[in-house]
């Protein structure tokens, strides 16, 4: 995750966090830095004009004075749980954390009425969707496939052995409900499908990625689109 993105939804997550806070050792782990770089990323905002406060001492941390607001979103209950839903049941999908950053902003600006349906609706969902790749993983390919730099992943394959692969990100696919990272496999000169689930680690490396296209994965099937409109 790059250093704006972390700003970002470390603003999120205090805001969420309310009169709570959030301690530093939390906000390390969850973004996977260390407990220097979270005051860092702290006195960044603070610096940008952020109103947090800090509290020392056992139980202590972090929060915002004001929390942020949206101006006025018109949605009906249905339409907010159909985001709610979308998000819940793709925890794995590319930016699906920042999507549901985005979702809670937009359900925090409703009418109260409609936040009350909305609510009341959200519960007679579920969702039993597998638990997401790490954070850091899911950073690392989404900054790859952004700026289209060469990933180095630690892979499982479905017989067990691990291995590490260098691999142009040409885009990302869901199929059966799971996501893959489609790219040129360095190490095996030609496309490969990783399942996310299956990468153990991710680093982006400072390598751009070659001239392979998309045109190279082959003819999508009938039923598959892109997200774009």
């Amino acid at each position: 995750m790059k250093r704006a993105e972390r700003l970002h939804a470390l603003s999120e997550m205090l805001r969420r966090s309310g009169s709570r806070g959030c301690t530093a050792e939390r906000l390390a782990h969850e973004f996977g830095v260390s407990v220097r770089t979270v005051k860092r990323d702290v006195e960044a905002l603070e610096n940008s004009g952020a109103a947090i406060w800090s509290r020392p001492g056992p139980g202590g941390g972090y929060g915002l004075a004001t929390p942020a607001h949206l101006p006025p979103v018109s949605l009906t209950s249905a339409q907010a749980v159909a985001l709610l839903v979308a998000v819940s049941s793709a925890p794995d999908a590319p930016c699906a954390d920042i999507a549901a950053s985005g979702v809670r902003k937009i359900l925090d600006v409703l009418d109260p009425r409609t936040r009350v349906k909305a609510d009341e609706l959200a519960h007679r969902v579920w969702v039993d969707a597998p638990p997401p790749a790490a954070r850091t993983i899911r950073s690392a390919l989404e900054e790859a496939m952004a700026d289209q730099r060469v990933v180095r992943i630690r892979y499982i394959a479905r017989e067990g052995p691990r291995s590490s692969r260098d691999v142009e990100p040409l885009m990302f696919a869901s199929t059966h409900g799971r996501w893959y990272l489609v790219g040129w496999c360095r190490l095996r000169g030609d496309i490969r499908w990783f399942l996310v689930s299956r990468i153990e680690r991710a680093w982006v490396t400072t390598v751009p990625c070659g001239d392979h296209g998309i045109h190279e994965v082959g003819v999508p099937p009938e039923s598959a689109r892109t997200v774009h409109g």
